[in-house]
């Protein structure tokens, strides 16, 4: 168990539908064939890991000009970041007592939008940024052809950044985190187990898992943001293990209930 703690980042909320969320979240039937669409917010965060090998970013949020020019109208339709004019990851960070200097390491779970929006802040820094080797190739190819996800933003990524890939099934970079890849929202999703001396372990899911319903029901996420059912139903099942395995607290990715309990970290 490793001896760090980990501020929880509020970076603001989203307003969407949440049928992209949960598979189904609102169907008709016979009787109510027109059930209201159901519309609700849901929180960004990031993490800082304050290591004693390092300070590491988990994660870099929105672009702070997302209602500016940089998210296209459609997404912005789909994802709305009301309050992002009032906030950016540096002024983010200043909330928890840490400048964009303190920042050794940055650790992203995946590309999207909602993810990678503060990492222009590490251009042509040596910064190490941790991804996953099939994260980078999909967001690439999702961004320079019609294929693959609507979600990527080339603007969020294509910077000149210190790219650490990752490239297996879980790997150790610091004492007691262990970067696990699971494919299943984008083929590179990874998220973190951290072995936290005192809490004991965490696992951060990222978009693995957006709310209770995904991880407890085996609810899957909504179609239109599931790069391949089998492997997200698999992702799944290795988080369960972890879970079981280590009696872990499993953190979901965009859950409004579950933030609002862990706002405070783990010190």
């Amino acid at each position: 168990m490793v001896n760090a703690t980990i501020d929880v980042i509020d970076r603001g909320g989203l307003e969407c539908d949440l049928n992209y969320l949960i598979e189904g979240n609102t169907l008709g039937s016979r009787d109510e064939p027109n059930l209201d669409t159901n519309y609700d917010e849901i929180p960004v965060f990031n993490l800082v890991i304050d290591h004693p090998e390092g300070t590491i970013l988990w994660d870099t949020g929105n672009h702070k000009d997302a209602l500016n020019g940089h998210w296209p109208e459609g997404l912005k339709q789909a994802f709305y970041p009301h309050d992002v004019r009032e906030r950016s990851l540096v002024d983010d960070l200043g909330v928890a007592g840490y400048d964009i200097e303190d920042i050794d390491y940055v650790f992203q779970t995946h590309l999207h939008l909602d993810h990678a929006g503060g990492l222009h802040h590490f251009d042509g820094t040596d910064t190490p940024v941790f991804v996953h080797e099939e994260e980078l190739k999909f967001a690439y190819y999702s961004t320079k052809t019609d294929e693959g996800s609507s979600a990527y933003i080339l603007g969020d990524f294509d910077h000149d950044l210190n790219w650490q890939e990752i490239h297996q099934n879980r790997e150790t970079h610091f004492e007691d985190v262990e970067f696990v890849h699971l494919p299943g929202h984008t083929p590179g999703l990874t998220g973190t187990v951290i072995y936290l001396d005192g809490a004991g372990t965490l696992a951060f899911t990222g978009d693995e898992i957006y709310q209770t319903e995904n991880y407890e029901d085996e609810t899957p996420l909504g179609a239109g943001l599931l790069w391949s059912h089998r492997h997200w139903f698999d992702s799944l099942q290795k988080l369960k293990e972890i879970g079981r395995k280590h009696d872990a607290t499993v953190v979901y990715g965009h859950d409004p209930d579950q933030f609002e309990t862990i706002r405070e970290g783990w010190s």
